[in-house]
């Protein structure tokens, strides 16, 4: 089989005829066909802008050890039925990728292999050196079951054209969260009959947007040990309010960000600006209008009115997936070589160099900010030594309280009055939903 291949109908496992599309997937016997007599080693992940960058990678440590390298690139809902499925025993790749948001299930139930014991005997990898947020997050009972392979950050993003048409100043590193919410009201007034919106910021936007401002603003969404919510807190309470009063009334109606993406409307030359993941970086790189793209640091909130930005108030929620390993794959020792040389100081920087992603490995980032010639993307970077970095907020079951919290600040942003009461109310949702999992 050709290398970096992308199988569309890999991963569902609950069907004879799909079953057979992923036959031999999790062996490491030969099945290339390609009479090299090399193994194959498959991998599952789920972002197609990412593989050039990972299959060269990969390819270096299979020259090396024999091994031919082949990439299943599945969309994300497919993807994690093909893990459901290997709850149950179904068809796996060998290395896969785990996201934060569904760790809880798969760590401790059998899908992923234990990597304590790799860990300890490889000289190349300290845990020491990863995000502390991202290792905790695939670590239980003192078990590692995923090694980060990456980190993101939170900046501005902006449309130079629309700026220029309403003669308006781009943002800047120095902008606080005020300046943000006035200039994307004063698009918004001036866009009018263009259609054009100052910013985006959905309910479901929390990561790239809103937990970003509460955090700045001192708030929280979780306490530290994940016990109780933060969002009935008088500065969370503020920085929502901050949001529904300053923010929302400059971005599209409710209704059409509920079936509009930020990303699909900034494309589209409807929002001047918006704040985005550096995930979405090789997205906008490969846009029509690059030339018109800039990027600006996140803002910060000038809580305490002193007119200078503290490092504390200037919060960029990061996030970062990890590299498993299928428990009963066939080369466990194998599958382990791959994520250490994808993880390895080497691996990461390299993984920087071509753009695939920041690193999870802490320092090996400063490539990535050069990787793009077309757009300055150095505020991902930078903000790391001018904010603070906070580690998406979680518990065992995010998503329940997730879920809930989406729905209610639907209510309340639209009716910023009650704001204090709605976030009482998904405050002791919550907090229901943690004593359970404790």
């Amino acid at each position: 089989m050709k290398k970096g291949i992308v199988k569309k109908g890999f991963a569902l496992g609950l069907s004879a005829a799909l079953v057979l599309s992923m036959a031999g997937c999790g062996s490491s016997e030969d099945v290339s066909g390609n009479g090299g007599g090399k193994n194959t080693i498959r991998v599952g992940i789920w972002d197609n802008n990412q593989l050039a960058g990972l299959q060269e990678i990969a390819d270096g440590w299979g020259d090396e050890n024999g091994y031919e390298v082949e990439f299943e690139v599945l969309d994300w809902s497919t993807y994690w039925t093909m893990l459901e499925a290997g709850v149950s025993g179904g068809e796996m790749p060998d290395v896969f990728w785990m996201h934060s948001d569904n760790a809880s299930k798969y760590m401790g139930a059998g899908v992923l292999l234990d990597l304590n014991d790799y860990i300890e005997n490889d000289e190349s990898t300290d845990i020491k050196n990863y995000y502390e947020g991202i290792t905790d997050r695939y670590t239980l009972d003192g078990v590692h079951y995923a090694i980060p392979k990456d980190h993101d950050t939170i900046a501005v993003v902006y449309n130079k054209a629309i700026f220029d048409k309403y003669g308006i100043q781009y943002p800047s590193n120095d902008w606080t969260w005020d300046d943000y919410a006035k200039t994307a009201q004063e698009i918004t007034e001036k866009g009018k009959e263009d259609g054009v919106y100052g910013t985006y910021c959905n309910v479901t936007n929390d990561q790239d947007t809103w937990y970003n401002i509460v955090y700045s603003y001192g708030g929280e969404i979780i306490n530290e040990d994940r016990t109780a919510s933060g969002l009935d807190e008088q500065a969370t309470i503020d920085a929502m309010k901050f949001v529904a009063d300053e923010i929302i009334p400059a971005c599209p109606p409710q209704d059409t960000m509920a079936s509009t993406s930020g990303d699909t409307m900034f494309l589209s030359g409807l929002i001047g600006m918006e704040c985005q993941g550096s995930w979405m970086i090789q997205t906008y790189n490969g846009a029509d209008n690059v030339s018109d793209i800039g990027w600006a640091m996140i803002p910060y909130a000038d809580v305490n009115g002193n007119g200078q930005c503290e490092q504390s108030e200037r919060c960029s929620i990061y996030n970062g997936l990890g590299w498993a390993a299928y428990a009963e794959t066939k080369n466990p020792d194998a599958a382990w070589s791959l994520i250490s040389a994808f993880c390895s100081e080497e691996g990461q920087t390299k993984q920087s160099e071509l753009g695939v992603t920041m690193s999870g490995y802490i320092g090996c980032s400063e490539p990535f900010a050069e990787a793009f010639d077309q757009m300055d993307i150095s505020p991902f970077v930078d903000i790391e030594e001018q904010g603070t970095l906070v580690f998406r907020p979680y518990s065992k079951n995010t998503g329940l309280w997730a879920d809930d919290n989406t729905e209610i600040l639907v209510t309340a942003w639209t009716n910023p009055d009650n704001m204090e009461a709605e976030l009482k109310k998904a405050a002791d949702n919550m907090n229901q939903i943690l004593a359970d999992e404790n």
